[in-house]
């Protein structure tokens, strides 16, 4: 049979970090350069033994040319991946006598510190360089030419990172600034004068005092406002579990949740709004007091539990007279297994606060068992402090003026309601009933994103935003597309462990008009969600007043369709005595959007989650189509990023055989017959159905076949032979039905 033996490839490509690389590619860019007049490409080992690429490069005479300026000037024109980690100016660049490369007689590539990253040197560069470590958990120094998302940065860290150096060097830089100058180095040029947007306005800090009645947030109203237009209702309830195997002490875990419920105001805050009280406030209740703790035990077994959860999921919230959380702990099995319950209305609550929830709850139970009480520091700040700082400071500096009215330009002429065809007529006002449809796209997708996305120079959010944009599009959604997406709101360090609802609800408004290509859409909404970071501040209730949209129960304002991408690191929860076990969300059937598009990247799974959707208006299978959609927009925009939108088909397989093959099987052997031949088979076969209707009259087949020829008949009798041309000039009825005939 013989044998193959594969010796390597026979052309140029070579593969650096995972990706793909031809060196041609780079080299035609580096001659662009004006001081450049040769290059050459070629794969050598780094310092610390990795595959990297070196550039050896001529220059006119006389011409200095430096290693860091032209990285630099190619960082701005290619991908990280694409530029070199080592960058020789050589005398001449040797070649073969057949005109190729000579790789044995090019000198070894040199790694001189400033190559692999130099160190910083002003109190600038030294102070950002620890801030990167510090935000990015490097765990190693970071240099002047460290990239920031190379590193693992992303736009939450990034909003942390500005506001930690504008509070250490007294700047105004902003998540633009991040993007655009990723590096140390680039960045510390943007210190002074920064460009598009620099807020103005005063940070938060803690310990500012408060008065009696503490406001509530801008978030909080505005759930408040809605709870208060829809009713009694679950539509905001964030129902957590965790399952516990091993003995729990269940007099120290009540006396843990106390512990968590007295470090977190929050959590026995209640909304008071008494007669004559122009705005609601919040009211803390003690934190010893009887009515500031709902914790109980209740019995149930495995066959019922998944029951018990959904019905304390339910759990309807008087925030009134009772605290926004509601904890049960379900025993199964005495002493053996048991799942504890957390309900907590969305009011006292956010996406960032699970793993400070879990984590005190955790600390809290280990001492408590150990017959103490926690010893944790004090947090800097409560939620109150931090919703009486937005209602009052921000609001009374100006700062959000200039946020405002970026919003009310960017979402001028909004579209009311996404095209999206529905199943059932939308209700006069909406319900919230939901449904969910899982999201398992897995690690290979996830890949994708993260890769083209790093190509891009943008987050993985971004990618999955212009997909999503790109699968609404081409389901008939339009060209003017909003999609709502929550952001953190904690970028003071004051806030990170603090539990408390701080996210912030963004519109990214997308034009997907003329046909682009995916990759110049993901410019686009690169570009979008940019400007919309930098106007995070403004709250989504104060933009919603400035826009001024056309309100209706029915739907959300300004944007059905809301995205999400969370961090999938499982929240762990390590209580003694029990095994490790993670905190998860309860399934319930609510919907607050149309659409929501909860993501997260999963360390295992990769690309997963859930769509959630309005059953009042999608039937399931609706559901599942969007999501097999999105799927499919996905892998293929991925595959090919320089497609036209227009080519991208959001059929898959399945889908496209089955309307091509199976719903459209019309194949038919071809008839060569008249018209004349055709209808005087329908004649025969049925003379007295209707033919023509022509307001009041109506003629059938036989009536019809008659006048033609009598028509026809009279025709011939005045010398009318086959060939000749005859002119009709009739109004369009059944006169000019019957001369055409």
């Amino acid at each position: 049979h013989g044998h193959l033996n594969y010796d390597g490839r026979t052309d140029t490509q070579i593969k650096i970090r995972g990706f793909r690389i031809e060196p041609t590619d780079i080299e035609h860019a580096l001659l662009k350069h004006p001081d450049i007049t040769q290059a050459a490409l070629t794969p050598t080992t780094g310092p610390t033994g990795e595959p990297c690429l070196a550039a050896y490069l001529t220059t006119p005479p006389g011409t200095d040319l430096d290693a860091s300026d032209v990285k630099r000037w190619l960082r701005e024109r290619m991908p990280d991946h694409m530029v070199p980690a080592a960058v020789m100016v050589v005398d001449r660049i040797p070649f073969t006598p057949n005109g190729k490369l000579d790789h044995r007689a090019l000198p070894a590539a040199t790694f001189a510190m400033k190559e692999q990253g130099r160190p910083p040197r002003t109190p600038e560069e030294i102070t950002l360089c620890e801030l990167f470590g510090e935000v990015l958990n490097t765990g190693r120094p970071v240099t002047l030419d460290d990239d920031f998302f190379d590193l693992g940065g992303h736009s939450l860290l990034a909003a942390r990172l500005t506001h930690r150096a504008n509070h250490a060097l007294g700047t105004h830089l902003t998540i633009r600034d991040v993007f655009q100058a990723p590096t140390v180095a680039d960045l510390t040029t943007r210190l002074t004068g920064q460009e598009g947007g620099a807020r103005t306005g005063p940070a938060f800090a803690a310990g500012s005092g408060r008065p009696a009645r503490v406001p509530l947030s801008e978030a909080q109203r505005r759930l408040w406002l809605q709870a208060s237009v829809d009713g009694p209702g679950t539509a905001y309830n964030v129902p957590l579990f965790v399952r516990l195997d091993g003995a729990v002490d269940q007099d120290a875990l009540r006396a843990a949740v106390r512990d968590v419920v007295r470090r977190h105001e929050v959590l026995r805050t209640v909304i008071a709004q008494e007669e004559g009280d122009a705005e609601p406030w919040q009211r803390v209740l003690d934190a010893d007091g009887p009515d500031a703790l709902a914790f109980e035990v209740a019995a149930s077994s495995e066959e019922r539990i998944e029951e018990d959860l959904r019905a304390a999921a339910a759990h309807v919230f008087e925030l009134t007279h009772r605290p926004p959380l509601r904890v049960t702990l379900f025993e199964l099995a005495a002493g053996e297994r048991y799942v504890l319950s957390l309900v907590l209305h969305h009011i006292a609550t956010d996406g960032q606060s699970v793993r400070p929830l879990f984590d005190d709850l955790t600390e809290a139970y280990r001492a408590r068992r150990a017959g103490g009480t926690p010893g944790w520091r004090p947090l800097p700040a409560q939620y109150a402090d931090w919703a009486h700082w937005q209602r009052h400071t921000l609001a009374e500096s100006g700062a959000l003026e200039d946020d405002l009215a970026y919003w009310k330009d960017a979402l001028a002429d909004l579209p009311e309601e996404l095209g999206l065809q529905l199943d059932r007529p939308r209700p006069a006002r909406a319900g919230h009933l939901g449904g969910a449809v899982p999201v398992e796209f897995g690690r290979d997708v996830m890949d994708g994103v993260r890769e083209l996305a790093r190509r891009e120079r943008c987050t993985p959010f971004m990618v999955l935003h212009a997909a999503l944009v790109a699968t609404l599009t081409r389901m008939g959604a339009g060209t003017d597309l909003p999609v709502g997406s929550p952001v953190a709101g904690r970028s003071a360090e004051e806030l990170r462990g603090l539990v408390g609802f701080f996210v912030n609800t963004l519109v990214l408004r997308v034009d997907a008009s003329g046909d682009p290509s995916f990759r110049e859409l993901l410019g686009r909404v690169r570009g979008a969600d940019l400007d919309a970071f930098a106007h995070q501040d403004a709250p989504f209730d104060r933009v919603l007043e400035a826009v001024n949209p056309v309100r209706s129960l029915s739907r959300h304002p300004l944007f059905q369709v809301c995205l999400a991408l969370e961090d999938g690191t499982d929240c762990a929860v390590e209580l003694p005595g029990t095994a490790r076990t993670y905190a998860r969300v309860v399934d319930t059937p609510t919907a607050k959007y149309d659409w929501e598009f909860l993501l997260r990247d999963d360390p295992v799974a990769g690309l997963a989650g859930a769509v959630l959707y309005s059953a009042e208006i999608f039937e399931p299978a609706t559901a599942q189509r969007m999501v097999r959609a999105f799927r499919t927009v996905l892998e293929r925009v991925l595959a090919e990023p320089d497609g036209a939108l227009s080519a991208v088909d959001v059929l898959d397989a399945e889908e496209r055989a089955l309307v091509v093959e199976r719903w459209n099987d019309t194949a038919a052997p071809p008839e060569h017959r008249s018209v004349p031949a055709v209808f005087a088979d329908q004649v025969t076969r049925t003379p007295d159905a209707t033919a023509l209707i022509d307001g009041d009259e109506h003629l059938t087949y036989q009536a019809l076949d008659t006048r033609a020829n009598r028509l026809a008949h009279h025709l011939t009798a005045t010398g009318t032979r086959r060939g000749d041309i005859i002119g009709v000039l009739l109004e369009r009825g059944t006169h000019l039905a019957t001369a055409l005939l």
